[in-house]
């Protein structure tokens, strides 16, 4: 594996493990694959491993399958959760429950999660650089950084106002200019801050499934590769970035991420390679509807609207120019017909306004007024009609089938 050496002199894999989208089963962490693809990865010389308090059961899963060897292979990365502090004893309170979830020692990395200007100066009143401090000279952790979703000038303002040891931004080629974005990650590396990033793919977009337009610009090149491939290829190139962390959870995904971090050495992309994500950039700036990747930070809605997946639904209408099919998609998936009576509903129209998702979204999108979009555009005229229908013929399709 290709490996990137820190201002402090750590060996860190070129691709890092994301351990927030880790693969599930009945709605829990699938164990037994998600620790077999981790350990796949720690063997073929991935060394750094990423997670944060408010990824549900991660930090735990992590603290059962990184023991003994695999503990000792790897640095780990997590993130107190900044929005749950109200007094530097809770500082302490997390750190502590971090490292019993974690089952270690020490924790290499410690980030304060998704911080900005004013996040930053509530807890330095609260004394948490007092407090990140101690924690270093105790040996509880070893590196100290932040995770960061704002606008550049803030992230400046962040990336002034301590010593950092490194940094967490959102970067892929459709955010050159979003949130930190190129002159952020530029500004950093001037200072001496290790940059590491998240989303290379974009919640997924930029791999899997692409439009045909993107097909048809990639295949313009003599080299063949996979629209993830040209994604992490484009983020790897910057000699600014230490690590890449994917958010991997399947093992073919892994083997390509893999492939693509032990390949791709920084400013090795030509000049007719860097024209092409121009023009691939060009056309998700036309035709995708909602600047979303699906992280799911602004879930759980109070009303039970699954936001990502109406997004997801609402782009694929636009991204591949499928109306009646996101038309039923929406109907089945988000009215609650999909998976069997009783299912709830979780489409766009529940939303009431509250504006709680607003506040969590690290992309800064008026939710609501999306929601609102997508319930017009997909849901239309009659949509209760048309659920009650769905629902009462649903019954009855299941004991039609063989």
């Amino acid at each position: 594996m290709q490996m990137r050496k820190t201002k402090n002199g750590d060996e860190i894999s070129a691709l890092g493990f994301g351990a927030m989208r880790l693969p599930t089963k009945t709605g829990r962490i699938d164990k037994e694959r998600a620790r077999e693809q981790i350990y796949y990865a720690i063997n073929n010389g991935v060394n750094f491993i990423d997670t944060a308090y408010i990824y549900g059961s991660s930090e735990s899963f992590l603290g059962e399958i990184l023991q003994g060897k695999y503990r000792e292979k790897v640095k780990l990365c997590t993130k107190m959760p900044v929005l749950f502090i109200k007094k530097q004893e809770d500082m302490e309170k997390y750190l502590e429950l971090q490292l019993k979830n974690l089952q270690t020692d020490y924790i290499d990395y410690y980030l304060l999660h998704g911080i900005g200007t004013s996040i930053l100066e509530y807890l330095k009143e609260l004394g948490v650089i007092e407090f990140l401090e101690d924690a270093k000279k105790k040996g509880k952790i070893k590196h100290i950084g932040f995770s960061f979703h704002d606008n550049v000038n803030s992230f400046k303002e962040v990336a002034d106002a301590y010593n950092w040891d490194m940094c967490l931004i959102q970067y892929n080629y459709l955010d050159e200019h979003n949130q930190a974005g190129t002159e952020g990650l530029k500004y950093a590396a001037s200072k001496g801050i290790d940059v590491f990033i998240m989303e290379p793919l974009k919640g997924g977009i930029l791999g899997g499934k692409v439009p045909e337009e993107v097909t048809q610009i990639w295949n313009k090149s003599e080299v063949k590769r996979s629209p993830a491939d040209w994604a992490l290829r484009w983020v790897l190139n910057h000699p600014e970035v230490t690590c890449v962390i994917s958010g991997m959870n399947d093992e073919e995904h892994i083997k390509e991420n893999i492939k693509v971090a032990n390949e791709t050495f920084p400013n090795t992309l030509t000049e007719d390679e860097l024209k092409l994500y121009d023009e691939a950039k060009d056309v998700y700036e036309k035709l995708m509807k909602v600047d979303c990747t699906g992280c799911g930070y602004c879930m759980p809605c109070p009303r039970g609207v699954d936001i990502p997946r109406c997004f997801n639904v609402y782009n694929h209408k636009y991204m591949f120019k499928k109306g009646l099919e996101s038309s039923v998609l929406y109907l089945a998936q988000l009215g609650g017909i999909m998976g069997g009576p009783g299912r709830d509903e979780a489409h766009a129209g529940l939303c009431t306004n509250c504006g709680k998702c607003i506040a969590a979204c690290p992309q800064k999108l008026n939710i609501p007024e999306l929601l609102g979009d997508v319930s017009k555009e997909l849901g239309g005229r009659g949509f209760k009609y048309k659920l009650k229908i769905g629902k009462t013929l649903l019954p009855v399709l299941m004991k039609l089938m063989p």
